[in-house]
């Protein structure tokens, strides 16, 4: 069991397998059905429709019928699922990080000029790069148990106790 009260563990819970992440890419590529998933990830039917199940409980996809006779359902990204894009866009350019130029099967470009970009995470409001552990850090929020607390106001102290 994940520890619910880390947002990492929460979000892992919910799109953290492997075949979720997959499934999520072709919903960016926009794909919505079932069969078109199914073909193109080769993955299992049960297993495809587990992970759908798990999406749209998680409030990621929504489940939509376009078919009466036979009944036949699309699976629609939702505002917080489209959020997701630019994790899904980080992940990928941290995978093509660690290959060669020539061995990379998948890039992201500008798709008025076909050129190639590099996604970077900043901070919205200072336009700041986050890839700096020292700059930014995690640190309890308003919710955090005593526990939590505990745990990084002794990191705090590390970090203070380090300069």
């Amino acid at each position: 069991m994940a520890d619910r009260e880390c947002p990492l563990s929460r979000t892992l819970d919910a799109v953290g397998e492997w075949w979720t992440l997959l499934l999520l890419h072709d919903c960016f590529d926009g794909f919505t059905r079932f069969d078109q998933f199914e073909a193109n990830l080769g993955i299992s039917s049960g297993m495809l429709t587990k992970r759908l199940k798990t999406l749209v409980d998680n409030g990621i996809l929504e489940r939509r019928q376009y078919s009466e006779r036979p009944p036949r359902f699309e699976y629609v990204l939702t505002d917080t699922g489209r959020s997701l894009r630019p994790v899904i866009v980080a992940l990928a350019a941290w995978g093509n990080a660690q290959l060669p130029r020539r061995e990379r099967s998948m890039i992201l470009v500008d798709a008025r000029t076909g050129r190639e970009v590099e996604p970077v995470v900043v901070d919205r409001r200072t336009g700041k790069p986050l890839d700096d552990p020292d700059a930014y850090v995690f640190a309890a929020g308003p919710a955090a148990s005593e526990a939590f607390r505990t745990r990084y106001d002794a990191l705090a102290a590390k970090r203070k106790a380090a300069r």
